[in-house]
């Protein structure tokens, strides 16, 4: 296998809601209550129900030199336009040798969580669940076939109308839905309790995988404010093994045995050390706390329900036996901080080329197209799908993807030889609350 011939699936990556995301398909009763973009002290700023958010700083700084990464991006004036309008995110991906691609919501929260906040107002909150949903799927998936994998919101208020619309988008083909790692930190139920079962079986009975993306519940914290913020960066990802570990003991494994989850963006390298922790924990306390896998260890339940991901993961690739490269997938995270783009398929070759293809296959697409009910070879031919195939059709467009310099915004205020605290990055979030509140 070469370079050219890699087949590029990302399982996480994002994207900034438009302007008019909601505006279309929000129901006739609640026009004018829509979330709607108001431009406020200079920032564009979602609106809904009274209230105002307008930050997006790392999550879409792609296509700038990283030297102006920060919290610079006020308006979709300072985005790249990839970050938010579709056909341009798709020459991006061919820009970028990628096929396929699966997108976390922005103004909602990863998970939806913005909508789980209005107790006042549920009767609208579910509406714009539903309106960002159809948005998602009709507008943002459904205008380039073959090129994203759809996933929806759900209602955590309300786990029967949580299902009913999991049935209702997996009518349409969405085998996705986005969920927080620990809902018990926002004040719902735990995962561990019963509450949840309807959203379970509703997954289970439509092949729907639940995404559990990191800093959705459980959150990497800083450490103080004197901090270099690189700390904070580096432990983000792994936080998520805390949910790893307790997605491991939930009981839904048991009662809905077909059921598929994702940690996302939380990489791999750390896993097999959890394994190994979680078997031990197992064989050494299970006859008091009377954990039970039916003749399983931890470690089987992990390789058989839980899918991973990683951008760029040299120590987990080279342990992927004690992993599983079975539920193993890749992700560019577009347009965040930490995406590899327009680079990808390079970054990926050097971690790579080491493996069989047989194993490079499953780790790029084969595992995510199974797990997703993802099929792109049926629409656009196997050919087409290739990092060199992909490439040519930037090429022939003229797609261009060097940095852009001064792309506007707040400019990144920092002194010279001092480095970025932790401190500096909270400041930086008060300012733009202060600066976003009506």
């Amino acid at each position: 296998m070469k370079l050219e011939d890699l087949i590029l699936v990302s399982i996480d990556d994002h994207a900034i809601e438009p302007p008019n995301a909601f505006a279309r398909h929000m129901p006739a009763r609640f026009k004018g209550r829509e979330p709607h973009i108001e431009k406020h002290k200079g920032r564009d700023v979602w609106v809904f129900e009274g209230r105002a958010t307008g930050y997006m700083g790392l999550n879409s700084v792609v296509g700038r030199p990283k030297e102006e990464y920060g919290m610079e991006p006020l308006g979709y004036e300072h985005m790249r336009r990839g970050t938010w309008d579709v056909q341009a995110r798709v020459d991006d991906m061919n820009a970028n040798g990628v096929l396929g691609s699966l997108c976390f919501p922005t103004f909602p929260g990863f998970a939806g969580q913005r909508f789980q906040q209005y107790e006042e107002a549920r009767d609208v909150s579910l509406a714009a669940i539903q309106a960002y949903n159809d948005w998602h799927l009709h507008d943002w998936c459904n205008a380039a076939p073959g090129r994203f994998i759809p996933m929806a919101l759900i209602p955590w208020w309300d786990p029967q109308a949580a299902a009913a619309e999991i049935n209702r988008m997996a009518k349409d083909g969405v085998h996705a839905i986005s969920f927080s790692d620990n809902p018990a930190l926002h004040g719902f139920p735990s995962i561990h309790d019963s509450y949840w079962d309807p959203v379970w079986k509703a997954c289970a009975d439509n092949a729907v995988v639940i995404n559990c993306h990191i800093g959705t519940g459980v959150k990497a914290e800083h450490a103080s404010d004197l901090s270099p913020i690189d700390a904070w960066i580096t432990s983000m990802p792994i936080s998520i093994a805390n949910s790893a570990a307790d997605w491991i003991w939930a009981p839904m494994w048991r009662k809905y045995p077909t059921l598929k989850m994702a940690l996302s963006e939380g990489g791999i390298g750390w896993i097999p050390y959890l394994l190994e922790r979680a078997d031990f924990t197992h064989r050494h306390h299970k006859a008091w706390t009377n954990a039970s896998f039916g003749g399983k260890k931890p470690s089987d339940i992990f390789k058989e329900h839980i899918i991973t991901c990683f951008i760029e993961d040299d120590f987990g690739l080279q342990n992927l036996k004690h992993i599983g490269e079975d539920m193993v997938g890749w992700e560019c995270d577009y347009p965040h901080s930490d995406c590899t783009w327009p680079n990808s398929p390079e970054v990926v070759w050097e971690s790579f080329r080491h493996l069989p293809d047989e194993t490079i296959a499953k780790v790029t697409h084969r595992n995510v197209m199974r797990e997703y009910s993802y099929d792109p070879f049926a629409i656009l031919g196997r050919e087409n799908c290739t990092v060199g195939a992909l490439r040519a059709q930037a090429r022939a467009k003229g797609i261009d993807t060097s940095p852009t310099q001064g792309m506007g915004g707040a400019a990144p205020k920092r002194e010279a030889g001092k480095p970025v605290t932790s401190g500096d990055i909270n400041a930086m979030f008060k300012q733009a609350d202060a600066e976003t509140a009506f």
